[in-house]
């Protein structure tokens, strides 16, 4: 991968850490009710089934691509549609918040933590469709589909980990925070999307 695309790619999976979705909010709830320490566990989780969720899009499109590569092009402008319509969801939606508990918090294990990180990564449809959307836009056929993926993977990973980390770690500020400005933070995030799934597929 060029280190141009690849700096593009970290751009893209910035925004998309940053903005609202189920694994942010897990984090940032986590954060709030249980402390950045033991919501590593929740991180973790997701971080791992972001990785698995990556690697059945990327060799599921790899599996494709071997076919013909003109379905790579149909995927590049299918993918950029999508991430426009993501992009005006997120425009759309409400800003993200955590309510105050109403009773004392108990602790949850580590395990338990890690589990509802891994199943909001891999339980979400939406998750695969980015994926499957936001993948071929990087992908060279020409180079090992092996290695693409240990640095497409990777890097979302740990973008991902500390992205959340953050947020686990601010909870109570970002939770006021996001309360006051949450709804343009989203039209942000999602003009970013619409920009990217624009802007993309016309890449060569």
């Amino acid at each position: 991968m060029q280190l141009e695309t690849w700096l593009v790619y970290v751009l893209a999976v910035i925004g998309l850490s940053l903005s609202p979705g189920p694994n942010g909010l897990l984090a940032l709830t986590h954060g709030a009710l249980y402390g950045h320490r033991m919501t590593l566990y929740t991180i973790v989780g997701g971080c791992v089934g972001f990785v698995l969720v990556i690697a059945l899009s990327l060799f599921g499109i790899g599996a494709l691509l071997k076919a013909s590569l003109f379905w790579l092009s149909v995927l590049k402008w299918v993918g950029g549609a999508y991430l426009v319509w993501l992009g005006i969801q997120i425009w759309r939606s409400p800003p993200l918040g955590v309510p105050a508990p109403d009773a004392v918090v108990v602790a949850k294990p580590g395990s338990w933590l890690f589990r509802q990180g891994l199943l909001s990564a891999i339980s979400n449809p939406k998750v695969i469709l980015f994926f499957v959307a936001f993948l071929p836009q990087f992908i060279d056929p020409s180079r090992s589909l092996l290695l693409q993926f240990a640095v497409l993977a990777g890097t979302f990973a740990v973008i991902e980990f500390s992205t959340e980390l953050l947020v686990a770690s601010l909870a109570s500020r970002i939770s006021i925070w996001l309360a006051r400005v949450g709804r343009r933070f989203n039209h942000c995030c999602g003009a970013a999307f619409i920009a990217i799934g624009v802007a993309l597929p016309l890449r060569g």
